[in-house]
């Protein structure tokens, strides 16, 4: 016999999972709500507005702030958006520690900062429950077409500027998914991917095709791309891994930083991976010894951590103070159990067809090298084994050879293989040829990206309007 059981009369824990989720988000949103008008209210409204001066994109921070305290969020939201194009993703992301924050009035007078990048957070997120972020539908169809090599967050950013503006926008991109190394290179618990698909989902229905598994030399020729399209934008980034020329380097065990990532993100996704279902990218129940000290070094280590690693260790040649990587992540990782070894290198590997150990050399710092920092140097007859199962080389990106890759010899680049391109409207040599983010400037941040993205095609668009400015006048 069916038993008929009366909602209102069930115990809270019976309730459904929806219902929970809702009843939690329901009590949740009201405490963020109240945090985050706490921290907006902090705000001093200095007369110099440090945080938007060292903002790449130079957000309007104070008015947001003031906007958040006062409870309008939605003015709020229409403030930061008028110059970032993903604000819920710079608020996740973004290095605060080194910019905005870092540079905060109240933080440098020693009463801590105001949390600009989790309000940023918050009111973007709140934009979208309640429906304010708009969907891209351009005043008038153009018919200018613009290629966009490249779906990271400067390309994305570009495109989105581009198609509110009328424009034709083609993304090519050689993975399947769009959103680059904020899709396959950051973990999901600093940015979660439903951020980024929804992002995608924008564009998309807002005009902007995208060509996905599309590797630009082999499925299409950059040449073919001018000949398809009036403007071609390279928003590429930098893929090609730095590598460590040691003794045993190509022992099993020896992964990439971005294979390592790559697979961890693909899981998440609820891909099948076989290279992390065979163990070789999965951390879990191995001793993990990650090699560098950058952001992406971060990643690796907390991404092990989460893996169930038995113990991650965080090796840096120079010491906590002059380590590249931001302040608040190395924090982040000692919290969960990574061990930093400061002034220590790789020489070499033990273990012969799988790795055993790290040949660890100690170091000190000497003079200053051409940037200022100290160089670190060898301190002889201190090596001593790190004990490793998995080694992750975290070294750093550098650009492919794109002339080479897409036969096209006359796009000039740097002696360091970056595209030369104008500093200001992005535009490299080759007319109508325009590059941005990472592949111009090497391995940078995504909110510089951005800052590219959306100026290149600011530049497109002004040239476009002079164009038709000349025809209407003959």
């Amino acid at each position: 016999m069916l038993k008929f059981v009366s909602i209102e009369k069930e115990m809270p824990e019976k309730r459904d999972a929806d219902q929970r989720r809702e009843d939690f988000k329901e009590i949740y949103g009201e405490y963020a709500m109240e945090k985050a008008r706490q921290q907006a209210g902090r705000c001093s409204q200095c007369g110099v507005p440090y945080c938007q001066s060292h903002c790449p994109l130079h957000n309007n921070i104070p008015d947001w702030l003031k906007l958040t305290a006062e409870g309008r969020l939605q003015e709020a939201y229409e403030v930061s958006q008028a110059t970032n194009t993903f604000p819920e993703i710079c608020g996740r992301i973004c290095p605060q520690d080194r910019l905005c924050e870092g540079n905060c009035v109240i933080e440098q007078s020693g009463h801590g900062t105001v949390t600009i990048g989790s309000v940023e957070k918050f009111i973007t997120d709140t934009a979208w429950e309640e429906g304010w972020v708009k969907p891209i539908k351009p005043a008038e169809e153009r018919a200018e077409s613009v290629a966009i090599i490249g779906a990271g967050p400067g390309g994305l950013a570009a495109a989105d500027r581009l198609r509110r503006a009328g424009l034709q926008v083609t993304v090519y991109d050689r993975y399947d998914r769009a959103g680059g190394l904020m899709v396959y290179g950051i973990p999901g618990f600093k940015l979660e991917k439903d951020v980024v698909m929804r992002r995608n989902a924008q564009l998309e229905e807002g005009g902007v095709k995208f060509v996905l598994n599309c590797n630009v030399g082999e499925d299409i020729t950059f040449d073919e791309l001018r000949e398809q399209h009036d403007f071609v934008l390279i928003a590429t980034g930098v893929y090609k891994s730095r590598d460590l020329p040691a003794p045993g380097v190509g022992a099993k065990g020896i992964v990439r930083a971005i294979d390592y990532l790559t697979a961890s993100n693909r899981i998440g996704f609820g891909d099948t991976v076989a290279e992390f279902e065979s163990g070789e990218l999965n951390a879990e129940g191995k001793r993990v010894v990650v090699i560098g000290g950058g952001d992406t070094a971060m990643d690796c280590v907390r991404t092990a951590i989460r893996q169930g690693a038995t113990s991650v260790k965080c090796l840096y040649r120079r010491d906590r103070a002059n380590m590249p990587g931001s302040q608040r992540e190395v924090q982040n990782a000692e919290e969960e159990g990574v061990e930093f070894v400061w002034l220590s290198a790789p020489k070499g590997f033990t273990g012969g067809d799988a790795v055993e150990g790290v040949m660890v050399q100690k170091m000190r710092l000497g003079a200053p090298d051409a940037t200022g920092r100290q160089s670190p140097e060898v301190i002889e007859g201190a090596d001593y084994v790190e004990d490793a199962d998995l080694v992750i080389k975290a070294l750093g990106f550098e650009p492919e050879d794109l002339p080479s890759l897409w036969n096209v010899p006359e796009l000039e680049v740097t002696r360091w293989g970056t595209v030369k391109a104008d500093f200001r409207t992005h535009e490299t040599q080759i007319e109508n040829v325009y590059a941005v983010g990472d592949i111009v400037r090497g391995a940078s941040l995504v909110v510089w990206a951005i800052r590219d993205g959306r100026e290149a095609a600011d530049a497109i668009l002004d040239k476009v309007m002079a164009s038709a400015t000349d025809v209407a006048a003959e």
